[in-house]
């Protein structure tokens, strides 16, 4: 049993790496959160020689006992989270929100990356359908971005013919949670009806967000993913989750 569990940790090990090394070669991720696939891989090999030893039956039955129970607390809490982030998925927020608010991604040197154009042409669908709508373009300009990627935003849907008058800027976010809050000194404070246009993995996340700075009424807008990349931006929503939650940024319910 200990060699078949063994070599299954291993292959898994292997795809891990595989993977990662898929991220790296499309060049289409902005952070550097795919290196942990190869972290995860190096445990699960570590992992694979350690019951192809047999090391770990030379453990204490107690010390077995209770990592298999925290192994499966964990497990179980991932899912729970995870269940919670795909509840965002497929979103779309009901017609005549006043204000909708486009979370920013990577801007690189020709335009939008793929991921943020598909939630500007997400916005730019609901904003033909609702012209009395205003478009907050929410986020800053990192070290390996042209410009500001509010800015960016503003360039392309100004271009696809959203009127300047109806495009606010907020360029001086870093994450998710200042997205919310900087745009919330944007908007006018009555309003708490919202849309929040993000991907369908980010949509939980924000809303949650978006909740905390007074928006109660917030509404998701799902763009979509690319299929490849799912497992890892799952992956990093679901730490995206407990960091916002462990810090009182968002609320799991409510």
């Amino acid at each position: 049993m200990g060699r078949k569990m063994s070599k299954i940790c291993y292959v898994l090990a292997i795809l891990c790496v595989v993977y990662c090394a898929g991220v790296v070669l499309t060049k289409a991720a902005g952070t550097k959160f795919f290196l942990i696939w190869l972290f995860g891989a190096a445990i699960l090999a570590g992992i694979g020689y350690g019951l192809g030893h047999g090391l770990f039956m030379r453990l204490p039955f107690w010390v077995r006992a209770a990592a298999a129970v925290v192994l499966a607390a964990g497990a179980v809490w991932f899912c729970f989270v995870e269940g919670l982030i795909l509840s965002g998925f497929g979103r779309e927020a009901k017609a005549g929100i006043p204000y909708i608010i486009v979370l920013g991604a990577q801007i690189k040197e020709n335009g939008p990356s793929v991921a943020l154009a598909r939630r500007l042409d997400c916005a730019y669908a609901y904003l033909v359908k609702n012209p009395d709508t205003v478009c907050v373009v929410s986020g800053g300009q990192g070290s390996n971005e042209p410009v500001s990627e509010a800015e960016g935003m503003r360039k392309y849907l100004e271009e696809k013919g959203i009127a300047k008058e109806r495009i606010v800027l907020e360029d001086a976010s870093r994450d998710t949670q200042q997205n919310l809050s900087f745009s919330r000194k944007l908007i006018p404070e009555g309003v708490t009806r919202v849309g929040i246009v993000t991907s369908n993995f980010h949509v939980y996340r924000s809303v949650r967000l978006a909740k905390k700075q007074g928006f109660s009424d917030a509404e998701g807008l799902a763009a979509t993913s690319g299929l490849y990349f799912l497992p890892n931006n799952m992956l990093r929503e679901f730490f995206g989750v407990m960091k916002d939650w462990v810090f009182g940024n968002m609320e799991l319910f409510g």
